[in-house]
């Protein structure tokens, strides 16, 4: 067989043809006969994405696949990273790159499928920005604390730590504190958009507050093996979170979307989640101003929180990290060896440029990693935001039991005060795997473990 026959085939000149020889000679060198061999890649030409999660046949697929809509001759760039991603991930990802304002793409090794956009999706684009691959929750993102305290203490203190979560956290849809926390976002200009406009007084409510789904607050072991972070090496006492920006995000997300749905309504179907807004329009400067108000109430989320119990822990901060998750960003990148600036949606997706500090976690028994970017070119200088999802919560819920879970628990030296049976560690990829699929995208500088977990309770709806 020659290029001639593959073309015959329906395989196009380029990428997809080199592709083709070399799973044409790979499918010979086992023996396979020329019929076999033309059976097998005219299944991938026929039903590309039916091939996605398939390690052997999913390169050639990935380049073969169009969806059905196609304003473009060739999808964005875009690189996957992971073997084992599901197929329809990876389906959501070429299409979000067929997108006429997409530049570049980059798929990450927690991904799973979303609304448009991948979790685990990282898509480039040129003056436009897209509510759902910034995600429902507006700014999610991770904190970590570090205490002048030996992680040792944890055992002897579980009740005094687990008093201190319970008093200075919040859970659940609609949580707030009975008295309003302060902060001087609050004192920021919310008039930017209709939205924030009308729903201030409802964050001020939840100023502080975690919400539900994969939200959490706990405290664990936090290990360094040297001393670039500017402590010595050992094992200390760390409080990690992880929420975004409550109800007040989504109502923003879910305000814009329709908006730019409204706009796109020629997308098919299967795109109309990725409906774009573009920043030369009155909505999309809204939703980009109230998208980085909801950036920095997320973060006075955190910081109330971990502010908090420092206090009532008692000791000095020798670290404080922090990166969102779930946004977008204005970047400059090099684009066919031109600098161009550059929206970056970032979903489920932590920023890893060169020398970024960020945080990766696992789940409620695993470990979660202090990691420092390695500013790679082709992932747009991005990494995983954990360990990705491998259920749905229905599945989960079918699949999991709480005294398995619990054994599981106990033997790992878990405490959990509270949690739905959809977030127990089982729903989760191994983390390990996950990180090392992206070696090249970051480097591990840290390890937290996590001992005392608090999340919403059982039977919350999740909102992450």
């Amino acid at each position: 067989m020659n290029t001639k026959d593959l073309i015959h085939l329906g395989v196009p000149e380029g990428d997809a043809m080199k592709l083709a020889h070399a799973h044409m000679r790979r499918l010979f060198a086992q023996g396979c006969d020329r019929a076999a061999v033309e059976d097998d890649i005219l299944r991938i030409v026929a039903d590309p994405s039916s091939f996605f999660a398939d390690a052997v046949r999913a390169p050639l697929a990935r380049v073969l696949y169009r969806p059905a809509f196609t304003p473009r001759a060739e999808l964005a760039p875009w690189r996957q990273w992971g073997d084992d991603l599901e197929a329809d991930a990876v389906k959501q990802m070429a299409n979000a790159c067929a997108l006429p304002v997409a530049v570049a793409g980059a798929l990450m090794p927690d991904a799973h499928p979303g609304y448009g956009l991948p979790i685990g999706g990282v898509l480039a684009t040129e003056n436009a920005v897209i509510p759902y691959a910034v995600g429902v929750d507006i700014a999610c993102r991770m904190k970590l604390t570090v205490y002048d305290r030996k992680a040792n203490i944890i055992p002897g203190q579980r009740d005094r730590l687990a008093n201190i979560l319970e008093s200075e956290t919040r859970f659940g849809i609609g949580a707030e504190f009975k008295e309003r926390r302060d902060h001087d976002v609050m004192d920021e200009d919310w008039t930017v958009s209709p939205v924030t406009k009308h729903l201030r007084d409802k964050a001020w409510k939840q100023l502080g507050t975690s919400g539900s789904g994969n939200h959490f607050v706990e405290f664990g072991a936090f290990t360094v093996t040297d001393d670039s972070l500017g402590f010595p090496p050992g094992e200390y006492l760390a409080l990690l979170s992880h929420s975004g920006s409550r109800g007040t995000g989504a109502q923003v997300c879910d305000v814009y979307s329709k908006r730019a749905m409204a706009r796109r309504s020629n997308l098919p179907k299967e795109l109309k989640h990725l409906a774009w807004l573009t920043l030369d329009e009155e909505d999309g400067q809204e939703y980009w101003h109230a998208m980085n108000l909801m950036g920095r109430y997320a973060a006075a989320n955190h910081e109330l929180i971990h502010k908090h119990i420092a206090k009532k822990v008692g000791a000095k901060v020798l670290l404080d990290i922090e990166n969102h998750h779930n946004f977008a960003w204005k970047e400059t990148h090099v684009v066919n060896g031109e600098k161009k600036e550059l929206i970056v949606h970032r979903k489920g997706a932590t920023p890893a440029g060169e020398g970024v500090l960020g945080i990766i976690p696992g789940s409620m028994a695993t470990p979660g990693f202090l990691v420092r970017g390695r500013g790679e070119p082709a992932s747009l200088n991005s990494a995983s935001h954990g360990a990705g999802r491998v259920m749905s919560r229905k599945k989960a819920l079918e699949s999991f039991t709480w005294s398995g879970t619990k054994k599981l628990l106990k033997e790992r030296g878990v405490d959990l005060l509270s949690s739905g049976l959809d977030e127990v560690p089982g729903v989760y990829k191994d983390i390990h795997t996950v990180m090392a699929a992206q070696t090249d995208l970051v480097e591990v500088i840290g390890r937290f473990d996590p001992k005392l977990v608090k999340m919403a309770p059982a039977g919350e709806k999740a909102e992450d």
